[in-house]
C-alpha cells in the first residue's frame, strides 16, 4: 500500500485528496491530509467575514464532514520541516511521518516587500482569524471615534488594489452606513481608502470593468490613490512615496503574496519561493512530490506563471489527485490544462463585475453578482458542502 501525504486543506489540498481517493481504493493507497485547522476555509469569502456580512460557520467548513466516508485520514497539526530526500515530514511535536508521495498545497503568505511597519502593524486577510480581527478592530475604532472624535480612528486604509483589496473595500463600503448609524457617526466623516502602487486597480480585468468598479466604489465613499507605493506605516500613519501621509489607525495590507516560509528551508527546486513543477504538477527536483494551488509555480502556454486563484487551485488539486493515481498504477499522467472560465470580482453585496468565458462576455451589476454567487454554489456542490448556505 502506498502512503500519500497532503499538506494543506485549502482548495488544492482538499481536491487532491478527494480526487485521489476517487481513483484509488483504500487498500491501494493510504491518504493523509494535514491541516493546521480542522476546517476548510472559503478564502474567497473572507472579505465578507471581515465586514460582518456572512457568519464564520458559512466559511469554515469541517474537513471531517467533507471527508466523511472517503477513507482519508485527517490530521490537525502543523508541519515544521520537509525532508524530501528521505521522504518524511516533521510535525510540531517532533514526530515524523513518512510517505511515498507528497503533495504540497500550503497556499501562500502575505508579501510585505520590506516596507517598514507593515509586517508588525498592518492587518492581513489570509485566514478566518484575520477576518475576525479586522472586523473587531474597525468596530472598536469606530466606537473610539464616536467617544473621542480622533480622525485617525475613522480612517481605514486598504493597501493593494488587486482582487482581495477591492472586494474588501466593497464590503466595508456596504457595511459602513449601518456601523455609523449604530454609533451616531455621520457617514461622511469616515474615510475609506484604497491604495495601489500600479497605475490602476484590478490588474487582468478589462479596462471598462476596472473603470466600472472604480466608479461604483467611489460613489459609496471609497477614495482611490493609484500609482503611488506605500513607503512605510509608523506612528499610525500611512506614508506614501510621494510624501503624502494619511493618519489611520487601521491599515489592511493585501498588496502581494509569496511562497510559504516552510519551502525555503528545503532543497526543493523553487522559483519566487514556489515549487517548480512540470506540466503534470510534479516537482522538477523530486518526482514523487506534487504541488497544487498558490505554492505551485506552473507555467501557462505563453510561459507565464499562473496567478494565485481559487479556481486554479481547485483544478490543480484535481490534476494532482489524478496524477497520483497514474503514478501509482503506471498510467500516463494528465497535463495541467485549466479551463479559464473567466474573472469575477464582487464590489459589495449588490454589485460586481465579470468577464465570462473565452468570448469574454462582460457583466456588471446584478448579473455579475449572480454569476459570482453561482460560481460559489458550483464549488460547494462539487465538494458536497451546500450545507454552508444554512449558516449564512
Amino acid at each position: 500500500m502506498k502512503r500519500i501525504v497532503i499538506i494543506g486543506g485549502g482548495y488544492g489540498g482538499l481536491l487532491t485528496a478527494l480526487t485521489a481517493r476517487q481513483h484509488l481504493l483504500p487498500q491501494e493507497a493510504e491518504i493523509t491530509l494535514i491541516n493546521k485547522q480542522p476546517e476548510h476555509h472559503l478564502v474567497t469569502e473572507l472579505h465578507r467575514l471581515a465586514a460582518g456580512t456572512i457568519s464564520e460557520k458559512a466559511v469554515a467548513l469541517p474537513l471531517s464532514k467533507l471527508l466523511q466516508g472517503k477513507h482519508v485520514r485527517l490530521q490537525t497539526d502543523t508541519v515544521v520541516r520537509l525532508d524530501p530526500n528521505v521522504n518524511n515530514i516533521t510535525m510540531s511535536d517532533g514526530n515524523k511521518l513518512g510517505y511515498d508521495y507528497l503533495v504540497v498545497a500550503l497556499g501562500s503568505q502575505t508579501a510585505f516587500y520590506g516596507i517598514p511597519g507593515l509586517e508588525k502593524e498592518a492587518f492581513t486577510l489570509k485566514s478566518i482569524a484575520d477576518a475576525n480581527r479586522i472586523r473587531a478592530h474597525i468596530e472598536a475604532r469606530l466606537d473610539a471615534y464616536a467617544a473621542e472624535g480622533r480622525p485617525e480612528d475613522a480612517a481605514i486604509v486598504v493597501g493593494g488594489g488587486g482582487l482581495t483589496g477591492i472586494e474588501l473595500v466593497g464590503e466595508l463600503a456596504d457595511a459602513m452606513p449601518a456601523w455609523c448609524r449604530r454609533r451616531g457617526i455621520p457617514l461622511q466623516e469616515v474615510q475609506l481608502y484604497n491604495i495601489e502602487a500600479s497605475p490602476d486597480i484590478l490588474p487582468g480585468f478589462e479596462p471598462v470593468l476596472t473603470e466600472r468598479a472604480r466608479t461604483s466604489l467611489e460613489r459609496r465613499g471609497v477614495r482611490f490613490i493609484t500609482g503611488v507605493p506605500v513607503e512605510a506605516y509608523r506612528d499610525r500613519t500611512v506614508w506614501l512615496k510621494d510624501g503624502r501621509a494619511i493618519g489611520a489607525n487601521t491599515l489592511v495590507w493585501t498588496g502581494g503574496v509569496q511562497g510559504h516560509d516552510l519551502l525555503k528551508r528545503t532543497d526543493i527546486d523553487l522559483l519566487r519561493d514556489r515549487v517548480c513543477v512540470n506540466r503534470f504538477l510534479q516537482s522538477t527536483s523530486h518526482p514523487n512530490l506534487f504541488a497544487a494551488g498558490d505554492c505551485a509555480y506552473s507555467l501557462d502556454e505563453q510561459g507565464k506563471p499562473y496567478p494565485p486563484a481559487a479556481l486554479l487551485a481547485w483544478q490543480m488539486g484535481e490534476c494532482a489527485g489524478y496524477n497520483l493515481f497514474a503514478a501509482i498504477k503506471g498510467r500516463p499522467m494528465r497535463a495541467f490544462e485549466p479551463v479559464q472560465s473567466g474573472k469575477l470580482a464582487s464590489l459589495g453585496r449588490k454589485d460586481a463585475i465579470a468577464s465570462i468565458g473565452e468570448s469574454r462576455t462582460l457583466l456588471t451589476g446584478l448579473p455579475a453578482s449572480l454569476m459570482k454567487e453561482a460560481s460559489k454554489t458550483r464549488y460547494l456542490a462539487h465538494i458536497r458542502a451546500l450545507f454552508a448556505y444554512a449558516w449564512e
